[in-house]
């Protein structure tokens, strides 16, 4: 049975996505090696259980966010915070110095040529802000942390193929943050 993988992607840009794609031909080995289980790249609406590992991209945001987060940590075996938003929360922390309320109506009603408004929260609307955006360790145990606006193919190749491996990899030499 080849080993589960996921990934997903929280409030980021996808930039981390668009680098895994950039693995070009290396991604049919990594199929041939692992079965991806779960991804914004696929139309399965439910995070599964016995996940081996999952890139999570993306910085938690809301309170969507944090239940998913949740979620996942507690159906993956490794959770590899992907790129600088997961690890530090990077461009979407730039909104940590002004309350939700003034970051929604700079959004929704300055800024709205349409239909000027705030949103609703809930079921009908947009997910609640937490009051700052965090890094996915200060909410779950995170097992590796691959830096990067985006990690390069290389780096996340070598991750990948080292955790197949049963190894711990060490991106350091591959990465670096902002990268």
């Amino acid at each position: 049975m080849k080993p589960r993988v996921a990934t997903i992607w929280l409030e980021g840009c996808s930039g981390c996505h668009m680098s895994f794609l950039d693995m070009d031909e290396r991604l049919v080995e990594l199929a041939n090696k692992m079965d991806v289980v779960y991804s914004p790249l696929m139309d399965i609406k439910e995070f599964p259980e016995d996940v081996d590992v999952t890139l999570i991209e993306g910085a938690i945001n809301t309170e969507e966010d944090l239940h998913k987060v949740r979620k996942i940590r507690s159906r993956t075996k490794l959770l590899v915070s992907f790129g600088d938003c997961a690890v530090t929360a990077n461009v979407p922390s730039m909104r940590n110095e002004f309350a939700p309320k003034d970051v929604l109506h700079r959004a929704y009603v300055e800024n709205a040529t349409l239909n000027p408004g705030a949103p609703t929260f809930g079921e009908d609307g947009v997910p609640r802000l937490l009051n700052r955006a965090r890094p996915v360790h200060e909410f779950v145990h995170v097992d590796l942390f691959l830096p990067g606006c985006p990690p390069p193919a290389d780096a996340i190749y070598y991750v990948i193929t080292e955790l197949l491996a049963g190894n711990m990899p060490d991106p350091g030499a591959l990465t670096r943050f902002g990268r």
